[in-house]
C-alpha cells in the first residue's frame, strides 16, 4: 500500500484529473496506467535483489532517532518527528549532510548502533533484499568521542543476529570522510585493523566538490596492503575527472553514484569495457537536485549503453525511500520494462562482493522467479 501511495502522491496525474468522470477514455487510460504500475510494484517486491549503496547512518528514521535521543538523554532541537521530517528538504549534497551529522550525535552506544543496524535488516529483507553492503562512517562517531569498537561491535552484531533470524548476508565497507584530511583517514585505519575480519572493503563519502579521490592515494594504498577491497563515492556532483581519479588513484572496485561518468565518452567506454559497477541511487539524485526530475535521470541511458549499474537507496530516512521504492520510481519514471528491472537486480549481485558461487545461486534465483511471472 505504500508503494501505492508513493505512487499516487509523485506521479503527476493532472492530465487524468480533467474530466475522468465524464470521458470514459481517459476513464480507461487511468485505470491502465494505475493497474500497471501496481503490477510493477507487486512485480519488484517480490524481486530477488542485493543493495550495495545504504549508509547506516543514512536509515536512522525520525522515530527511531527520538527513541534513542530519549534512551540517552539527549535534547534534539526539534519537537517532534513531525517537526524534524519538515527540514527534510535540501538544495545540494551539503544541505543533507549538515542534517545527517546532526542526526548521528545521538548515537552513543553499542545498543543504539545495533538498533539502528537491526531496524535496517529488518526493513531490507522485508523487500527482499537478499544481500546488502552497508557503509559506516567511523570518524562521524570517534571524532565526538565515541569509541570505534562500539560503532563496529554494535553493528556487526546486529548483522549476525540478522543473518540468524531473516536470512540475509551483508558485509561492512568503511567510509572515509572526503571532508577531514588524510592523516584523520589513516588513524582511522588503524583503528580498524583489529576488527578486520568484520571489513570487507573502504571507501570515500561526504562532501565531494573540492575533495578529489586523489587527495587520499596513501590511505588507499596502505588499505589495499591491508586485503581491503577498495569503493568510492565520485561523479555524484564532482565531475567526471572525480570518477578518472578513483579509478586511477584509489584503484577501485566500484564507483558510487557515477552520474557525471556520462558526460565523458573516453569514461563511459572505460567503464563499459571493465565492467566497472556503478551505485546509483535515484530518489538521493532527486533530493538532493542532482536531477530536478526523475524523467531526466541517466539510468536508461546507462542501461543501453551496457554500463553495469545498480539500484540502490543510499540514505532512505532521508531521501524518500528504501530500495524498492528506488526501483519503482525510476521504472515509473523512465518507462522500464520488466526486462530491464530484472537486469537491474541481476547487476547487483554481480556488482557485489560475494564469491562467485554465491552469485550464481543468487542469479539463479532471480531466474527462478522470472521463470514465475511472465517476463
Amino acid at each position: 500500500m505504500s508503494h501505492y501511495l508513493y505512487i499516487l502522491q509523485s506521479k503527476s496525474l493532472s492530465k487524468f484529473n480533467i474530466g475522468i468522470s465524464e470521458n470514459p477514455e481517459r476513464r480507461l487510460d487511468f485505470h491502465n496506467t494505475i493497474t500497471k504500475e501496481i503490477q510493477m510494484i507487486k512485480f519488484i517486491n517480490g524481486l530477488p535483489k542485493a543493495e550495495l549503496h545504504l549508509h547506516i547512518e543514512g536509515t536512522l528514521n525520525p522515530e527511531l532517532m527520538f527513541k534513542i535521543a530519549k534512551r540517552n538523554k539527549i535534547e534534539i532541537k526539534y519537537k517532534s518527528v513531525d517537526e524534524l521530517k519538515k527540514v527534510y528538504h535540501f538544495s545540494n549534497l551539503q544541505d543533507f549532510l549538515n542534517l545527517y551529522y546532526q542526526g548521528a550525535e545521538v548515537l552513543r552506544t553499542e545498543e543504539d548502533f545495533y538498533e539502528m543496524t537491526w531496524s535496517y535488516l529488518e526493513k531490507a529483507s522485508s523487500q527482499n533484499v537478499l544481500h546488502c553492503e552497508i557503509f559506516f562512517d567511523p570518524q562521524t562517531h570517534t571524532n565526538r568521542g565515541i569509541k570505534f569498537e562500539t560503532v563496529i561491535n554494535g553493528i556487526h552484531k546486529a548483522l549476525t543476529d540478522a543473518k540468524n533470524d531473516f536470512g540475509i548476508s551483508a558485509k561492512l565497507i568503511m567510509c572515509f570522510l572526503r571532508d577531514l584530511d588524510e592523516d584523520s583517514a589513516i588513524k582511522t585505519l588503524q583503528e580498524a585493523l583489529p576488527h578486520k575480519d568484520k571489513i570487507i572493503a573502504v571507501g570515500l563519502d561526504s562532501a565531494e566538490i573540492g575533495n578529489p579521490p586523489s587527495k587520499f592515494k596513501n590511505v588507499f594504498n596502505l588499505a589495499r596492503n591491508e586485503g581491503f577491497l577498495t569503493v568510492a563515492h565520485a561523479g555524484e556532483e564532482g565531475p567526471a575527472n572525480y570518477v578518472w581519479e578513483a579509478l586511477e588513484h584509489l584503484n577501485v572496485s566500484r564507483i558510487d553514484h557515477g552520474n557525471n561518468s556520462m558526460n565523458d565518452k573516453d569514461l563511459i567506454d572505460q567503464l563499459v569495457k571493465s565492467q566497472m559497477p556503478l551505485t546509483v541511487c535515484p530518489l538521493s539524485n532527486l533530493k538532493l537536485k542532482v536531477v530536478d526530475d526523475l524523467k531526466k535521470h541517466p539510468l536508461k541511458k546507462m542501461i543501453q549503453k551496457n554500463l553495469l549499474v545498480t539500484i540502490n537507496s543510499d540514505d532512505p530516512a532521508y531521501f524518500g525511500g528504501y530500495v524498492n521504492e528506488n526501483y519503482t520510481a525510476i521504472a515509473n519514471a523512465l518507462d522500464l520494462s520488466k526486462e530491464e528491472i530484472c537486469k537491474l537486480a541481476k547487476n547487483s549481485f554481480q556488482a557485489s562482493f560475494l564469491d562467485d558461487d554465491q552469485k550464481e545461486r543468487m542469479i539463479e534465483k532471480i531466474d527462478e522467479y522470472i521463470g514465475t511471472h511472465q517476463v
